[in-house]
């Protein structure tokens, strides 16, 4: 047994009860993917633009699946929500989508929000989403890796499709600074809602118990 494999735990989606076939198991994992899948899209929709990248409730969408679905089926969720978005269908911020969202400044983003997802998940698989201040931290770090990404992605992007004279100022002002309090506050809220919903679970547990 790998390290990996001994210190993982149960996450939210773990409870709901495991198909006893493998088949009747991947078609739960499945819908699970594919719910991330529509609870980022429906917060992508909570937006507003300030610069060529949007504030949205796309990052709170993607530590939450993360942290309830697990690393793989996280990152899986935001795979598939990439590529759904890639083939057309209206699920990012604003009302483009389709191949061409490849040459938007926010795409880096997206593509950022994959390895995100799996830190939530991995953050989650180690039962630090039980309390708040571990989640917080956890998910704060889930919340940079985008960042990791999105920042060169978006310089590249402005640069060379757009035609702005890239510095440093433009892009800290553009992909950074705006973003930095509003993420500190969406990893907060996931941090008080996924130890909030461990909760509720252990109390309907035991209520189913007695």
């Amino acid at each position: 047994m790998s390290l990996s494999t001994a210190v993982r735990r149960p996450v939210l989606a773990d409870l709901i009860a495991r198909p006893s076939t493998r088949t009747r198991a991947l078609a739960t994992d499945a819908a699970l993917v594919l719910a991330g899948v529509a609870l980022v899209a429906l917060l992508a929709k909570v937006s507003f633009f300030i610069g060529p990248v949007p504030i949205t409730g796309q990052t709170l969408g993607v530590i939450v699946v993360g942290a309830a679905l697990g690393a793989r089926r996280g990152a899986a969720a935001l795979t598939t929500y990439m590529l759904a978005g890639l083939a057309g269908a209206p699920i990012f911020a604003g009302a483009l989508a389709g191949p061409a969202y490849v040459l938007n400044p926010a795409f880096g983003f997206i593509i950022g929000f994959i390895p995100a997802a799996f830190v939530a998940g991995w953050v989650a698989e180690r039962a630090w989403d039980r309390k708040p201040a571990l989640a917080f931290a956890g998910f704060v770090g889930a919340s940079i890796v985008p960042f990791l990404i999105g920042v060169p992605y978006m310089a590249v992007i402005l640069g060379t499709v757009v035609g702005a004279e890239v510095t440093v100022a433009l892009v800290l002002e553009a992909g950074v600074t705006p973003f930095i309090v509003p993420g500190l506050i969406k990893a907060a809220f996931a941090a008080l809602l996924i130890p909030a919903a461990w909760l509720g679970a252990r109390a309907v547990e035991r209520r189913s118990r007695r």
